[in-house]
């Protein structure tokens, strides 16, 4: 398990949700998920299994390790290489798993204290592990991340050899026995969003805009800018009510990382990394247009005014609590509403 050291003080604390299990979604960003009630066991100091470790911590023998070609070495740099040895174990054999009483602290750095050579990319070595270990899952990573499709990952031909000669399962055996409640946070196929596109203030006739998304700002109303192309985009006024009832700046299939959040009935709607977890990020889309936040028990309001945008006591009769999406999917929406 790897806690947290802090960079400047040197404070040590428990990583963060404590024991989850390794996964992944399908742009190959590393995440976390709970352990799900089949494989929670007992005594919570037990070990559990895990899809995928966070990176270079953790223990082998080292015989083993070698026989299994230790890390593929066209991998250059950083990145990539938790997914090439963890499918690399799990498909010729092995097993691996957590160990909650066995902690290890990393000071995460806040800078990068060397110098990487030009043309060398994290791309290409997702590129690279996908080719030679997911099969015909790369494809759902080539969706996401088109410009993966055309890149070079080198000449693999040694790490296939080397998966031939283990006699390793696929990777469909890998998602189906290991990773079997990876696709409930990360489907590898998105499911219908409910709406998206702008959103329009009733009251106002502005629309929310994000100011080109960054983490931690406020969301804003600003002159609603649809039909004019790419000035949408840039202006982040663009927006997915996902799957996962989360609201998230870009289009079905190229939402950005992170999500409206409110933490109470007064406070501001602010955009946060989103962790799927319903909690903060939970919405409903109600037949009466307003956005509602069960969490806090309020809606989204905002002041023409000043163009903030925050959360209030419910009011469908207020003009400024009603918001309009440019697209609705009605099926998913009722059925987000009865659930």
């Amino acid at each position: 398990m790897i806690d947290v050291i802090d960079h400047d003080d040197f404070r040590y604390e428990t990583q963060a949700g404590d024991a989850m299990r390794g996964a992944f979604d399908w742009e190959m960003y590393y995440k976390r998920i709970p352990i799900p009630p089949e494989l929670q066991k007992a005594d919570p100091s037990d070990p559990f299994e895990s899809p995928v470790m966070a990176g270079g911590l953790f223990a082998v023998d080292r015989k083993w390790f070698w026989e299994l070609g230790g890390y593929d070495p066209g991998l250059e740099i950083w990145g990539g290489e938790q997914y090439e040895i963890s499918f690399k174990v799990w498909m010729c054999g092995g097993r691996m798993e957590d160990i909650p009483c066995s902690r290890v602290g990393h000071i995460y750095r806040k800078y990068v204290p060397y110098k990487v050579p030009a043309g060398v990319s994290l791309a290409r070595n997702l590129k690279r592990v996908a080719e030679v270990w997911m099969d015909e899952y790369a494809e759902y990573i080539y969706q996401r991340r088109p410009e993966y499709r055309h890149l070079s990952a080198g000449d693999v031909a040694a790490q296939k050899k080397l998966r031939s000669s283990l006699n390793c399962k696929s990777f469909k055996w890998f998602m189906t026995k290991i990773a079997w409640d990876l696709p409930k946070f990360y489907p590898p196929v998105e499911p219908p969003a409910a709406a998206w596109g702008e959103i329009r203030n009733m009251g106002t006739g502005l629309c929310a805009d994000t100011k080109h998304g960054a983490l931690g700002s406020l969301l804003r109303l600003e002159n609603c800018v649809r039909g004019r192309g790419e000035a949408a985009w840039n202006n982040m006024q663009v927006f997915t009510f996902t799957w996962r009832e989360d609201i998230r700046p870009g289009d079905p299939q190229h939402t950005k990382k992170f999500c409206f959040d409110a933490i109470s009935h007064t406070s501001p709607v602010t955009l946060y990394d989103c962790h799927s977890m319903k909690g903060n990020q939970l919405w409903k889309y109600r037949k009466d247009k307003t956005l509602y936040h069960p969490v806090s028990g309020s809606c989204m309001d905002c002041s023409e005014s000043d163009h903030r945008i925050f959360m209030n006591t419910c009011n469908p009769s207020s003009p400024t609590q009603q918001w309009l999406f440019e697209h609705t999917n009605s099926t998913v929406l009722e059925n987000f509403n009865r659930n």
